[in-house]
């Protein structure tokens, strides 16, 4: 080569080159003509925008939000601004990125956990050189290094995926949103068919400005949504394994039109546990108080805490029988069982098993849009704003589990994921169905549902958090305690509670034991601490809360504990 170079066949030089492969079209077609309703709701943004930094867009699914987002993009782009679009999930961020580029060309950037680390630097140091004047990503997009940030849009505000969990800093990328406006003098809207109780509740305050959509877009009706109560249908054997018989005859028809099927479930997996039959024994993970899950495709029982892996025994490790069951379902059940009652369909499945890779998600829209797929099974990333034009029937399936469930916040979690997936039913011109498998079939919650009545769920809801001090009323910090020895955290929990409880009296809630009461080997208490908004009291309840916590830390007993901090 060497040698080739210097008779000047070759020449050498030095070139840098992207990771990251602009490979889509430099193009752009013009938006769509907005509607009526939809140039109102602009019009209504721009002029609140005047006295209000934040406006919430509260439009009922299939009400054409993203085309009003795409024009205050517009105009922010004309402003020589730069825009952040914030989605919840990786899943939504190639069906968006499609949408916008069409509009927007070369000035869209796609930011997500999915990027290597040296991807992410290209895409950090575009972002700093201006290059990208439209940002599309997930919460962690909120850190790049913006000039001149204009307009923040947080797409599904409502979304829990926006919170960060674990590790710290546990944050929510909505409210830092807010923050980062205030800080760089820039514009938010929060978009959503379902708000958050805190985000609507601030909105009738007047502390943002609120506009709403109450019509879908083109005119067309919200899906016809029925409540199949299961405990009658296994009474008059009209149950077929996990399936009613009206759910199976509604996808035979809606497949039998050459239209598509979503069906929801929360939770992966072949089957949640296995039960020995002979003597009720169930496999534990060996670092997490939990039970393991069964996984078909590796054949293995899986922690979904930690991690831990084991093949599934041939018989019981207790009492030695063979008589081991299958008990309940998830995603992969469904998929399997499909295949035995439409062996012609084709099944596609979405869940974290099935979009582990970059290009994991995109493979599965790509295919459900191209109509390769006809019934798509998966767990909450397919309610999340995904738009199919030939989804003619939604199933959710045992919808009482995300009633049942001991948090503050479960029948608003419910009530959207079960409103945003029957969401995805009926879009283009045709009236779409929704059918929802449950026993607890009276619950208010599903009357809500049926009648898309968001008003009436919002006003039971949070007259219920006003009686027991909850957010948005009072802030509430949770403390969690973890070590490795159960007799030293169930003193060191009560000490901090009792020690908590003399500096802010009738604030203090535990310590309590929680559901999962060890996860990798770490025992975990919990102290829950409700301070009303008041600004002297929660500034004083923080110092406490803190000064304690370093008090802990420099004590020779407690020193070795770990003390984590979830503020609502």
């Amino acid at each position: 080569m060497n040698a080739l170079i210097k008779k000047g066949v070759f020449s050498k030089f030095q070139q840098a080159v992207d990771r990251i492969i602009e490979n889509h079209s430099h193009e752009t077609t013009i938006a769509y003509e907005l509607t009526k309703i939809q140039q109102m709701a602009l019009e209504n943004i721009k002029k609140q925008h005047d006295d209000k930094s934040v406006n919430l867009l509260h439009g009922v699914t299939s009400s054409g939000k993203t085309q009003v987002y795409i024009e205050l993009i517009q105009e922010a782009l004309a402003d020589d601004q730069t825009v952040l679009f914030l989605l919840p999930e990786i899943a939504l961020t190639g069906q968006m990125i499609q949408r916008l580029r069409k509009v927007f060309g070369n000035k869209v950037g796609i930011y997500h956990s999915k990027f290597n680390p040296q991807e992410r630097v290209e895409i950090w140091q575009k972002v700093l050189k201006n290059k990208y004047k439209l940002v599309v990503g997930v919460r962690s997009s909120m850190f790049l290094p913006f000039q001149n940030l204009g307009l923040i849009i947080v797409d599904e505000e409502h979304d829990p995926s926006y919170k960060q969990q674990d590790p710290a800093p546990r944050y929510n990328a909505r409210d830092l949103a807010i923050k980062l406006a205030h800080m760089q003098g820039a514009r938010v809207i929060l978009g959503s068919a379902t708000p958050s109780l805190e985000s609507f509740h601030n909105a009738l305050k007047k502390k943002y400005g609120l506009v709403q959509i109450t019509e879908r877009f083109g005119g067309v009706q919200p899906p016809e949504i029925k409540i199949v109560n299961i405990k009658e249908e296994a009474k008059k054997k009209r149950m077929r394994s996990h399936f009613s018989q009206t759910l199976l005859d509604e996808m035979q028809a809606t497949l039998n039109r050459g239209e598509q099927v979503i069906l929801f479930k929360n939770r992966r997996g072949y089957s949640p546990f296995v039960l020995c039959g002979s003597c009720g024994y169930i496999p534990q993970c060996i670092r997490c108080d939990v039970s393991l899950t069964y996984h078909k495709y590796s054949n293995n029982l899986k922690c979904h805490y930690c991690g831990y892996q084991n093949k599934i025994p041939s018989n019981c490790t207790d009492c030695d029988s063979t008589n081991l069951i299958m008990r309940g379902f998830g995603t992969e059940k469904i998929e399997d069982e499909l295949k035995l009652f439409f062996p012609e369909i084709h099944v596609g499945r979405m869940d974290l098993e099935t979009t582990r890779t970059k290009t994991g998600f995109m493979k599965i829209i790509n295919s459900f849009e191209e109509k390769g797929i006809d019934v798509l099974v998966g767990t909450q990333m397919v309610t999340k704003g995904l738009d199919f034009d030939n989804v003619g029937l939604v199933g959710i399936l045992s919808a009482d589990g995300l009633l049942n469930y001991p948090d503050f916040r479960a029948a608003e979690r419910a009530f959207q994921l079960m409103l945003q997936v029957s969401g995805r039913a009926g879009r283009r011109q045709k009236r779409g169905k929704v059918i929802i498998q449950a026993t607890a079939i009276h619950h208010p919650v599903f009357q809500n549902i049926i009648s898309e009545d968001y008003g009436s769920f919002f006003q039971r809801e949070i007259t219920e958090r006003q009686d027991f001090n909850y957010p948005p009323f009072n802030r509430m910090i949770e403390i969690t305690i973890k070590h490795k020895d159960k007799t030293k955290i169930n003193a060191a929990a009560f000490t901090f509670a009792n020690q908590l409880e003399q500096k802010m009296p009738k604030c203090v809630l535990g310590p309590s034991v929680p559901p999962v009461s060890m996860v990798r080997n770490m025992y975990i208490r919990k102290i829950i601490v409700k301070l009303p908004k008041n600004a002297q009291r929660i500034r004083e309840g923080k110092l406490h809360i803190q000064n304690l916590i370093h008090l802990f830390k420099t004590s020779s007993e407690y020193k070795s504990l770990v003390v984590q901090l979830n503020v609502d």
